[in-house]
């Protein structure tokens, strides 16, 4: 009794020592901020509801965006995400058009149509990118930016970051989701 409630506590603790670094990782991820310095924006896609509007999280990375672009009209911007079985069309599409409805100039705005991860995302928007730009900005949610940053890395680029807002209503499920995405990622590369 006594191996299996010592054993219960070791694996307590390892768990909860985990959980606190992936945790500190996230929150490492939120750092360097964008200033404008990178001419290239990739925002990566997410959820997109029936009426083909934006989810809440999706929006929110949507506004972050507009408002970096409005400051910074040299920044150049690719749209990224496929579309889901669920979706009724492609997650780069309801970003190009959210972004042209807020007066972003069409010509400034690329579509990645055919991702379907995170890791997708950055590959194929590297395709998008001219010869030797390797620095980009990343536009995410805020609990999803540490693991959006090493998988640039893994693809052979460097990122600052824009951080969008967690809607409250899946903070918790996302921060969970992203902590074992987060291990995972770290495990198999990708």
């Amino acid at each position: 009794m006594k191996f299996w409630l010592g054993g219960g506590i070791v694996l307590l603790l390892i768990v909860g020592c985990g959980y606190t670094w992936l945790g500190e990782k996230i929150e490492k991820g939120k750092t360097p901020v964008a200033d404008g310095s990178n001419d290239y924006m990739v925002i990566l896609g997410a959820k997109v509801r029936p009426d083909k509007s934006p989810s809440l999280s999706l929006q929110n990375r949507l506004d972050v965006a507009v408002d970096y672009l409005q400051k910074h009209p040299h920044v150049q911007v690719i749209v990224s995400g496929g579309q889901g079985a669920d979706e009724p069309a492609t997650e780069a599409s309801i970003m190009a058009n959210y972004l042209m409805d807020a007066e972003i100039d069409p010509l400034r705005i690329q579509l990645e149509e055919k991702s379907t991860s995170t890791y997708e995302n950055l590959l194929f928007s590297k395709d998008f990118l001219p010869e030797g730009v390797k620095n980009i900005t990343i536009v995410s949610n805020d609990y999803h930016l540490a693991r959006a940053r090493y998988l640039a890395n893994v693809v052979g680029l460097e990122a600052d970051v824009l951080v969008a807002k967690t809607p409250r209503s899946v903070e918790g499920k996302s921060n969970i989701r992203e902590r074992l995405a987060l291990l995972k990622t770290y495990v198999v590369g990708k």
